[in-house]
């Protein structure tokens, strides 16, 4: 017999603060396998199959950090808020939250966190950080503990894809609470966030007419082809990048140096979500880091700060701090990974939605998506805007845009997750027998911008041309919309928040030309760019001023 703690089931959603209450109670060991599941899935496919052997036990001693996600309050009425603040049509068009109404309408209660927290320190996991919004509670612990509190083995497995080992959990995750959570993070190092698949090839460059050293384009560049202005510049505005490791601002220094450009390295502000470090020496490689600021701050010169939120693991931990700042309204996201449940992001991307933030996100430089892959993902969640690659040509050395074809390697195609159509791509006109997107799945990418092997960046101590990848397409995005925010507060009205069911309205509109350069030519392998919407450029790339006048009219 084993004694136990447990929470009242008062304690549950809308339970009772007074009768919140700890319960101690001995049990049998054999009860511990009656705890309440979670929302989503933790197993890995190749574990249930038994593609992946086991080939051991992890250490009991082993630590483990995991983020323990709530799953959300009033959730329907949720989603029918976010369609209501997205309907121009709707009273409640653009009318955004803030941290504190969202985590009192929709956030979990008080009462339940509270027994999270009760629950970790009952099974010996210590809180390592916890969150305005209730979403998640940061823990750490052995394994031997996470085990005992979720009543699983964590094995070793051999990976069938590769010759590397990974820890997993054997089966699905239970709690001894009286309510189930949402998801835990950190249970399993299957798929580690890895970048976009940066690609250097100076021997493969495309029409090569930026004003950068041997004609490659800079970001500049850029800022010239897609917006054509002056007066806009982000002023009064931040953007947030989500990246897996730290960074040298030096490098970012050096850029700016190197191409004779203002730049104040007091704009980047470092954001470590987990206590992971900023910093990148040594034998770390900061390229996909610098490149996200490098290219963000050329598109939108006036911004107040590029926040670099970090974490060595942990994509909730990155997601759930840019939610609760609530500072950065235009994000990017140059990484992929494999979850072991697509939805698992979910809560936290809608809390993002509702506040007005903008989320965009590589489609990948892999080409046409395979039914199966591990770094797609987020690029094919409906809550984010997926970004594609093409190639770009300009009316001479930083001139403006003259034509544009899709990049061979532009990630696209149906969800290889398996995540269903949203509302804002089944209207008629949007997946046609020309584009061969799919009717029942999500179809990416939902945007693109230049993304060839023509451009220059300074990173790792060096400067160098010929990189590409969409790494370089989703923070010109994010930097793009920075300048849409801006002049959305200058006429009074709030961000451009999740453009996505904007853009495709848009694009669907009679003034799409004048919105998006439509490309159509080139394809992916699989899909082809064609008149409207496509699975490798989706509705294309910004065409200057248009497109900015009609997300903030």
């Amino acid at each position: 017999m084993k004694l136990y703690k447990t929470i009242n089931p008062a304690c549950g959603m809308g339970g009772l603060a007074g009768a919140c209450l700890l319960l101690a109670f001995f049990v049998p060991s054999v009860a511990q396998a009656q705890g309440r599941p979670a929302h989503t899935r933790h197993v890995r496919d190749v574990v249930q199959t038994g593609q992946a052997s086991l080939v051991g036990r992890s250490s009991a001693t082993q630590r483990l950090n995991l983020n323990i996600g709530l799953p959300l309050r009033n959730e329907s009425e949720l989603d029918q808020l976010l369609q209501q603040m997205y309907d121009p049509q709707s009273p409640g068009y653009h009318q955004y939250l803030t941290v504190a109404q969202f985590t009192d309408q929709f956030g979990p209660s008080e009462e339940d966190y509270q027994a999270v927290v009760h629950f970790a320190d009952a099974n010996g996991l210590t809180v390592s950080g916890t969150a305005r919004n209730r979403l998640v509670l940061d823990v750490s612990g052995s394994i031997e503990n996470v085990e005992r509190a979720f009543h699983i083995k964590i094995g070793l497995y051999q990976d069938p894809s590769s010759a590397r080992t990974f820890y997993a959990p054997d089966r699905e995750p239970t709690a001894d609470l009286a309510f189930g959570l949402w998801h835990i993070t950190g249970l399993d190092n299957f798929s580690t966030p890895q970048p976009a698949s940066l690609i250097r090839n100076p021997a493969a460059k495309g029409t090569t007419t930026g004003s950068g050293p041997g004609g490659d384009f800079i970001g500049s560049d850029m800022r010239t082809a897609y917006y054509g202005g002056t007066t806009l510049t982000g002023s009064g505005q931040s953007i947030g990048l989500v990246e897996f490791a730290g960074y040298n601002i030096n490098d970012v220094t050096a850029y700016f140096n190197k191409l004779k450009q203002p730049f104040s390295p007091g704009q980047v502000v470092g954001v470590s979500t987990d206590g992971s470090s900023l910093s990148c020496s040594g034998s770390c490689d900061d390229t996909e880091q610098v490149l996200d600021i490098e290219e963000a701050i050329s598109m939108a010169p006036g911004l107040s700060q590029v926040r670099v939120y970090v974490s060595d693991t942990s994509d909730v931990s990155i997601f759930n701090k840019m939610a609760t700042d609530n500072i950065a309204k235009s994000l990017s996201c140059s990484w992929g990974w494999d979850p072991s449940d697509p939805s698992s992001d979910d809560p936290i991307f809608k809390e993002l939605a509702v506040q007005g933030q903008s989320l965009f996100v590589v489609s990948g430089d892999s080409g046409a998506y395979r039914k199966r892959s591990r770094y797609v993902y987020p690029a094919d969640d409906i809550w984010i805007t997926s970004v594609g690659g093409t190639d770009l040509t300009t009316n001479g050395a930083g001139g403006a845009w003259k034509s544009e074809t899709a990049w061979s390697s532009s990630g696209g195609g149906i969800s290889p997750d398996g995540i269903t159509i949203p509302n804002y791509q089944t209207t008629k006109g949007v997946i046609t027998s020309a584009n061969k997107g799919s009717n029942t799945y999500r179809n990416s990418p939902d945007v693109a911008a230049e993304a060839n092997t023509d451009n220059y960046i300074c990173y790792d101590g060096t400067c160098a041309g010929g990189w590409g990848g969409t790494s370089f397409a989703a923070p010109r995005w994010a930097g793009y919309v920075t300048l849409v925010n801006q002049q959305a507060a200058t006429n009074g009205h709030a961000p451009a928040g999740f453009i996505n069911p904007n853009l495709y309205a848009l694009g669907l509109g009679s003034s799409h030309g004048s919105i998006f350069h439509d490309i159509t030519s080139g394809s992916n392998g699989t899909y082809s760019a064609v008149t409207g919407f496509d699975l490798v450029t989706g509705w294309g790339s910004p065409n200057g001023s248009g497109l900015i006048q009609a997300l903030a009219p």
